[in-house]
C-alpha cells in the first residue's frame, strides 16, 4: 500500500472506503471509486484529505456505494452546519441495539405520562421546565436508537 498521509488515514470517508474494498476490488483505488461514482478523482481526494467537505449527494453515493449509511449521519453531524445537534449514531452488534431500544421503549410510557400532565393546562409553569426536559431527553435517546437500528439495517440487507 503507498504511504497513507496521516490525515488521510484518519478520513472516515478514506476509511469507508478502504473498508468497502475488502468486497470491492475496484474502490482500492480513487479512481476506481471515482469513476463508479462518477466524480472527479482529484475531488476524491480532497474529500479524504479534509480540504474540502463532501456535498450531500457525494455523501449519499459513498453510503450506498461503501455499504456505510452512518456516513450519512457523520456528515450531517460534522460537515452541515444544520446538522449539529444531529445525535451521533454508533455501530455495532444487533444485540446491543435491540437491548438499547427495549430500554428506550419502556421508557416510552413513562415519557407519556409527563408529558400530558405538563400540557394538561396548556401552560407550562417553571415546576414543569425540568420534566419537560426529561421528556426532551427521552425523545432524543429514542430518535439515537432508532437511527442506529436503521443504520444498522440498511447495512445488513
Amino acid at each position: 500500500m503507498a504511504n497513507i498521509a496521516e490525515k488521510t488515514a484518519t478520513n472516515v470517508f478514506y476509511q469507508a472506503r478502504i473498508r468497502a474494498s475488502k468486497h470491492n476490488e475496484s474502490l482500492s483505488s480513487r479512481e476506481g471509486a471515482a469513476d463508479i461514482m462518477a466524480i472527479d478523482r482529484g475531488r476524491l481526494y480532497r474529500i479524504e484529505s479534509d480540504i474540502t467537505s463532501p456535498y450531500p449527494e457525494e455523501v449519499k453515493m459513498m453510503a450506498d456505494l461503501y455499504n456505510e449509511p452512518e456516513l450519512c449521519n457523520y456528515y450531517c453531524r460534522k460537515c452541515c452546519p444544520l446538522g449539529r445537534d444531529v445525535p451521533e449514531i454508533r455501530t455495532g452488534n444487533i444485540d446491543r441495539i435491540t437491548l438499547d431500544v427495549v430500554r428506550v421503549l419502556k421508557d416510552v410510557y413513562v415519557t407519556r405520562d409527563k408529558l400530558l400532565d405538563i400540557t394538561e393546562d396548556g401552560i407550562i409553569d417553571e415546576s414543569e421546565k425540568e420534566d419537560l426536559n426529561k421528556v426532551l431527553e427521552n425523545l432524543e435517546r429514542i430518535a439515537q436508537v432508532s437511527e442506529e437500528l436503521k443504520a444498522w439495517v440498511k447495512k445488513n440487507l
